[in-house]
């Protein structure tokens, strides 16, 4: 079992889940949530983004993993600083999110380039989008009017892309942090509909 510091709370990491790491504290820093918003965790891991979403003052937090024991993590992890507001639901992407809107949505998907999935948390499959693609292509379903929506991508797999999918659906977007790993960099987007903001 490991342990990761946010805002100064020990909370745990058990061995089947993805530990936070510099992207995810890239991702968690550069959040902006208003207080008493609803949020959707996608992908929640350990539960750092939610976690991070009811620190900042949301009140309901919604995390969704395919893992059963990340799910189970980011419970143990919330209730552990008592923080309430929270539901936990198995599922693929937006299938969890059962048709709802929710006024931010946080999600940090799988980038690594890869033929073939070994690891749902990690390879994010041909030229490393084939997740970030399917959650480009859906998050406007469940997004709030006047909704935001954070997201990290590596540099690796083609940020020009990305920001050309989302002009064409109608959507600003921000460049809200970056950060130079080895041989990549990694970039948290800010992205909401035009005129919305």
């Amino acid at each position: 079992m490991n342990f990761f510091f946010l805002k100064g709370n020990k909370l745990l990491v058990l061995e089947s889940v993805y530990p936070p790491s510099e992207d995810s504290f890239l991702l968690a820093e550069a959040i902006e949530a208003e207080k008493g918003c609803s949020v959707l965790d996608m992908g929640t891991g350990s539960g750092i983004q939610g976690i991070n979403a009811a620190l900042l003052g949301a009140k309901t937090i919604v995390c969704t993993d395919l893992n059963k024991e990340a799910l189970k993590n980011a419970e143990e992890n919330a209730k552990s600083l008592g923080l309430k507001g929270f539901e936990f639901r198995q599922g693929n992407l937006f299938e969890a999110a059962k048709g709802e809107k929710f006024d931010l949505i946080i999600f940090n998907p799988p980038y690594v380039p890869s033929e073939e999935k070994k690891f749902e948390d990690l390879d994010g499959g041909k030229g490393g989008r084939e997740v970030l693609d399917l959650f480009l292509e859906g998050f406007e379903k469940h997004l709030e009017k006047g909704g935001k929506c954070f997201f990290l991508q590596s540099s690796l797999n083609g940020e020009e892309e990305t920001i050309q999918k989302l002009e064409e659906k109608k959507f600003e977007i921000e460049e809200k942090a970056r950060k130079r790993i080895f041989f990549e960099e990694l970039v948290v987007f800010k992205t909401w509909k035009k005129g919305l903001k």
